[in-house]
């Protein structure tokens, strides 16, 4: 696991954009994994702003989303495909038909997440998967004590979740309480994973993530088995870590190895 601390979410968002983009221009029919939440708006807005400029095309790219609430219509302003349209997809060069999240609104949900691995399957996997992380150690809707074996299915939010997600419902709405998730080995077959976190909010998940112990209780500790795993944070994040001054001190000689003899 590679642990990058950087001073402020600008600058996380920043490396999270960079690392897309060097995925998608090293390898231009790539598949993304893709998050929803308020963490990657800012690496979203940059890699926009890479396509606007002609750096970076998503012409040949395929997206797989890690999840969607169920009940909810593509056009809910709540819905997943709905922010990823409005905060990515309709500003990019995608093609509708190569960005994918699971259907909310399958007649048998239960059937849904076997679908959806299938599609993952036929695209060849994914090169890159983007991950958010919940207070709780989540990663998609995969919640605390998430079967680390699991595939894409249908999961029972926790309060704690649902605690979190409801600022982005109005008064009165009706906040879904069961989404399709992809499962914790459906994210841990991607070939390079990248978990961004801000904000001392987070703080205790990434310590748990980053040095307790492997634990249902924190899904996101499986990460420290995937062979390419990249957790960038900022400072209040990191901040309840206890080997902080290690972590800093191995950025720095890698970046020093890269600059000598490249990547």
């Amino acid at each position: 696991m590679e642990v990058i601390i950087l001073n402020t979410p600008e600058e996380v968002a920043t490396l999270a954009a960079e690392l897309v983009s060097k995925q998608v221009q090293d390898r231009s029919d790539s598949v993304l994994g893709m998050a929803t939440g308020g963490t990657p708006l800012k690496t979203y807005e940059k890699i926009i702003k890479k396509n606007m400029t002609g750096t970076l095309s998503f012409a040949e790219v395929t997206t797989f989303n890690l999840d969607e609430y169920i009940g909810l219509s593509p056009e809910h302003p709540r819905s997943y495909r709905y922010f990823m349209q409005e905060n990515l997809f309709d500003h990019i060069d995608i093609r509708p038909e190569n960005t994918h999240i699971p259907n909310g609104l399958a007649e048998n949900p239960i059937d849904e997440g076997p679908a959806y691995e299938a599609k993952i399957l036929a695209a060849g996997g994914i090169d890159l998967q983007i991950l958010g992380i919940g207070s709780d150690g989540h990663i998609g809707f995969n919640e605390p004590t998430s079967s680390m074996g699991s595939r894409t299915r249908v999961k029972t939010l926790t309060e704690s979740t649902l605690e979190d997600n409801q600022r982005f419902f109005k008064a009165g709405e009706t906040q879904p309480t069961l989404a399709i998730t992809m499962g914790i080995q459906t994210i841990m077959e991607a070939r390079h994973v990248v978990l961004l976190a801000n904000g001392s909010g987070k703080a205790e998940a990434i310590q748990q993530t980053i040095e307790g112990p492997l634990s249902a209780r924190c899904p996101a500790s499986i990460l420290q088995f995937h062979e390419k795993a990249t957790v960038i944070i900022d400072e209040e994040a990191s901040s309840k870590l206890e080997l902080t001054d290690y972590y800093k001190r191995v950025r720095e000689e890698q970046e020093t190895l890269l600059a000598r003899f490249g990547d």
